[in-house]
């Protein structure tokens, strides 16, 4: 992840500065950065594997964009998916399809 992630300052700086400055400094900045010990691309498959897992289908577009850039095939993500259904939920699952169509378009077809 080379480019600089400013969402917390430009979404919640005013109204939550010290949220906003860990958001784009220490879990963008920071973790995402040590590529070294794990990849942006693994980082990409275990942050939506665990989004979908929690429901957190709002943060779940960027985040599969991001993997998505990050190198994760649209085939992958269906894989991934698929596999997740049986451990965290089908109505879960069936969410999830629905933004990885929307983010992958015609190579999820």
């Amino acid at each position: 992840m080379s480019e600089k992630v400013t969402a917390g300052h430009d979404q919640l700086g005013a109204f939550a500065p010290k949220f906003a400055e860990l958001n784009d400094d220490v879990l963008f900045g920071e973790v995402w950065s040590r590529e070294s010990e794990l990849g942006a691309r693994d980082r990409s498959f275990v942050t939506i594997s665990a989004l979908i897992a929690q429901g957190a289908f709002e943060q779940l577009p960027f985040h599969m964009a991001k993997a998505k850039a990050n190198g994760l095939t649209a085939t992958e993500v269906s894989e991934a998916i698929t596999h997740l259904a049986f451990y965290v939920g089908w109505p879960k699952a069936w969410s999830a399809f629905t933004i990885a169509q929307d983010v992958y378009g015609e190579e999820a077809k």
